[in-house]
């Protein structure tokens, strides 16, 4: 009998390591967006500058939550605190697992005094429904996000989601709006009007200007589309691809898909029978050079993923206790590896050079080839001194890069190897090809990376890219 559920699958498999290192999943797509409207160069440059548009439409998960308990339950899951989240804010949700790694994390905003969405990766969606079974008064819909391959099927949300962000946005919101628009503070919610709609909007500023993600009833999808891009057509609006989309997080630091720690606790063996045999939990990807057998070494904690500024200890949440025992100031601590231009060369050019050895493809702009990646950050002795998270291009800083967490004695400018490609030859997965290793000479940067995010950002917050 096939397994039912994701502890019987764990069961069968016997190694869980090995399971995800050799997922059948395939490649990850952000559905229905097509891959690019002019060039990903391009899409990517306007947000520096110019204006672009993003369709957040169909790669999250969107989860209403509603009721007496509804910030109860969003206090008992958290790290973070609910003590001033006031309507009409959002912020970012981090849980952890009774054992202190990082289930996920997303948006949540805060609609009305019991009525929450929570936007971003199907983890959380999956874990806040779960709690939520526990004895809360709360009523849950579940929007999912779109199939990654629809197969020409139509596909639809509840909620259409789009950012316009750059330095020339803001014309843009007041063109469409048809005149002046409070720049209120960052995560600050509002309203707009677009063409004869009045849509909701979040107020934050992905390319360090300030910008608006919005949303509104799918059914407007198109019209509210075709608005802004031709209000935005005199400034410079681009409309970013899935190409594009991916790379904000290399350039912003966001790290948007750590292991879900919800593997190994006896406290979760009801959770695990309840997720299943198909959800994110089973079928996830996970590549890269690093290969522990220890499932528990792909756990991150809040600081590992610079979420330690998130972390308050004014209520009780499940994992408290694990985190309390953690000493903030020697966990690794999230950064930007900027590699070197010579090395990434020789990843290019290894599909046309016949006499050369086969290195894992390195994609442009999204290099990445599991759902969550770790490869291996070693010094120049060999030693492990940390995890590279998330792989890619930028085509505003003209470099490959990658967000990874390392051990907090490493400084700033130090040259370290990012290993690129999996040991013996590769895994199962069907984005790997045979091929051999390559330790990438790296220098250890800010994270941010871009000079324009890091002075522009708010401290303690990222991006609501929500890769």
């Amino acid at each position: 009998m096939s397994p039912q559920n994701l502890q019987e699958v764990l069961d069968k498999a016997g190694n869980t390591v090995e399971l995800l290192r050799n997922s059948q999943l395939g490649t990850y797509i952000y559905p229905v967006v097509p891959s690019e409207f002019s060039n990903f160069r391009r899409e990517v440059t306007a947000w520096r500058e110019a204006a672009v548009l993003f369709d957040q439409s169909h790669h999250m998960v969107n989860l209403f939550i509603s009721g007496p308990d509804a910030l109860k339950l969003i206090s008992d899951t958290g790290i973070n605190s609910v003590a001033n989240f006031a309507v009409n804010t959002a912020k970012q949700f981090v849980p952890v697992s009774p054992e202190g790694g990082v289930i996920g994390d997303g948006i949540l905003f805060r609609e009305a005094e019991d009525k929450l969405t929570f936007v971003g990766r199907a983890p959380v969606a999956n874990w806040l429904t779960y709690q939520a079974t526990k004895g809360y008064d709360v009523e849950l819909h579940l929007d999912p996000r779109s199939p990654s391959r629809p197969y020409g099927k139509q596909v639809t949300r509840d909620l259409w989601r789009f950012q316009i962000q750059g330095p020339r946005a803001w014309e843009i919101i007041e063109k469409l709006h048809g005149g002046t628009v409070e720049q209120v503070r960052f995560f600050r919610m509002g309203y707009i009007n677009i063409a004869g709609e009045r849509v909701r909007t979040l107020r934050h500023g992905m390319a360090g200007a300030p910008g608006l993600e919005i949303w509104g009833p799918y059914t407007s999808y198109e019209k509210i589309r075709e608005a802004i891009l031709e209000a935005g057509r005199e400034f410079g609006i681009e409309a970013a691809g899935a190409r594009a989309y991916s790379c904000n997080t290399l350039e912003s630091g966001w790290i948007p898909s750590p292991l879900p720690a919800v593997y190994t606790s006896d406290e979760l063996r009801g959770y695990r029978e309840w997720l299943g045999a198909d959800s994110y939990e089973a079928t996830n990807a996970l590549a890269g050079s690093f290969v522990s057998g220890d499932i528990k070494d792909y756990y991150l904690n809040p600081w590992e993923l610079g979420y330690g500024g998130f972390v308050k200890f004014d209520h009780d949440f499940i994992g408290r206790d694990a985190l309390e025992a953690l000493a903030p100031q020697t966990q690794r601590r999230k950064v930007t590896l900027s590699w070197n231009a010579d090395d990434v060369a020789k990843l290019l050019a290894s599909p046309v050079d016949l006499d050369g050895p086969v290195y894992q493809f390195f994609d442009l702009p999204n290099a990445n080839y599991g759902s969550s990646n770790y490869d291996s950050v070693i010094d120049a002795d060999g030693n492990a001194i940390g995890l590279s998270l998330f792989t890619g291009y930028s085509a505003n800083e003209r470099r490959a890069l990658s967000l990874a967490t390392i051990d907090p004695e490493v400084p700033l400018g130090a040259e370290v190897r990012v290993v690129w490609g999996e040991p013996n030859g590769g895994s199962r997965k069907t984005t790997v090809q045979p091929h051999e290793q390559l330790a990438v000479r790296a220098v250890v940067s800010p994270a941010p990376f871009s000079a324009v995010a890091r002075e522009n950002y708010q401290p303690g917050w990222r991006t609501a890219a929500k890769v």
